[in-house]
C-alpha cells in the first residue's frame, strides 16, 4: 500500500475509524513517519484555506500497531490569524499519538529576515545507500536514500552531522505536507552513526516547521535534501535539529526532535 493511499481513507469527520497498515513496520511500532501525516492530514480537515501550517508537533505516546485505530480531532481555538488544532490517535481506548497543529494566516510584517541556511549537501553520487540487511526497518523500502553527509547507522561515525539525499522509491505524487513527513521521519535518528552496533532508537517528541507553503509543482519522486544536526546527546536521549530542502536547494522545513537512545 502506497502512503498517498494510506492518506486518502482519512475523511473530514472530526471522530472516525481508520485501519493502520501493514508493510510499514518500524522495530515493534507502525512507522512514525506514517503516523505524524496521518495526524496531519486529520487535522487538515479542520483548517481555514487561508492558512497554512506553520507548526506541527507530534507525541509519540506509545507504539502504534497496523489495525484499527480512532482518530479524534478538535479544533482548540479558530482565529481570524491562527488556528490550533489538536488530533489524537487512540488505540484500545488509549491515546498512542498526540499532535498539535498550528495554522496562520499570512499578513503584513515590518520584520523580515529571509535569508535561509543555504544547502551544502555533497552530491547524491558521492552518497551511500543504506545496505540491504535485516536490520534496516520494514518502511525503509519505499524509500531511496543517498547518505553524503557523516556516515551510515551502527558505523562509529561521530560526526555531529547526518543527512544526505531522500525520495520515495515508487510513489509519483505532488508533494503535500503529509507525504513531506514521511520523507524526512524516514531518516534514522542522526545519533545512530555514532553506534558500533544495532541498537534501538525512536521519535519521543517532533516539531517541524514550515516557513513557506509546499511548491505542489514538486513531486515524490524528486530528490531532497536533508541535514540532522545533534545539539546535545546523553543519559540515553539525543536533540537534534534539521534543515530540509528541495532539490534545487529551497527551504521547505524546519525539523527539531527528541529521540530515545537504547545503546
Amino acid at each position: 500500500m502506497q502512503f498517498s493511499e494510506i492518506l486518502s481513507q482519512i475523511t473530514p469527520a472530526a471522530e472516525q475509524l481508520i485501519q493502520l497498515p501493514e508493510g510499514w513496520g518500524q522495530g515493534r511500532a507502525l512507522f512514525g513517519g506514517i503516523t505524524a501525516a496521518i495526524a496531519w492530514q486529520h487535522a487538515h480537515y479542520g483548517a481555514s484555506a487561508e492558512q497554512d501550517l506553520r507548526a506541527f508537533t507530534v507525541s509519540f505516546v506509545a507504539p502504534v500497531q497496523p489495525g484499527e485505530a480512532t482518530l479524534a480531532r478538535r479544533i482548540l481555538r479558530e482565529g481570524k490569524n491562527v488556528t490550533q488544532i489538536a488530533v489524537e490517535i487512540l488505540q484500545d481506548n488509549a491515546v498512542v499519538l498526540s499532535a498539535l497543529a498550528s495554522y496562520g494566516r499570512s499578513r503584513p510584517s515590518a520584520v523580515q529576515v529571509t535569508d535561509t541556511l543555504q544547502a551544502n549537501v555533497p552530491s547524491r553520487e558521492l552518497g551511500a545507500e543504506f545496505p540491504k540487511v535485516s536490520i534496516l526497518p520494514e518502511f525503509t523500502e519505499h524509500y531511496d536514500y543517498a547518505v553524503s553527509v557523516g556516515g551510515l547507522p551502527f558505523s562509529g561515525n561521530t560526526s555531529r552531522e547526518f543527512g544526505g539525499w531522500m525520495r520515495y522509491r515508487k510513489e509519483q505524487q505532488p508533494i503535500t505536507i503529509g507525504l513531506l513527513l514521511g520523507l524526512v521521519d524516514a531518516w534514522p535518528p542522526a545519533v545512530l552513526p555514532h553506534l558500533q552496533q544495532p541498537a534501538p532508537a525512536s521519535s519521543l517528541t517532533w516539531t517541524i516547521e514550515f516557513p513557506e507553503p509546499l511548491d505542489n509543482q514538486k513531486s515524490t519522486h524528486d530528490w531532497w535534501q536533508y541535514v540532522a544536526y545533534i545539539d546535545y546527546a546523553a543519559h540515553g536521549y539525543g536533540h537534534t535539529h534539521a534543515h530540509i530542502w528541495d532539490d534545487e536547494g529551497k527551504l521547505v522545513a524546519i525539523s527539531r526532535q527528541t529521540v530515545t537512545v537504547f545503546g
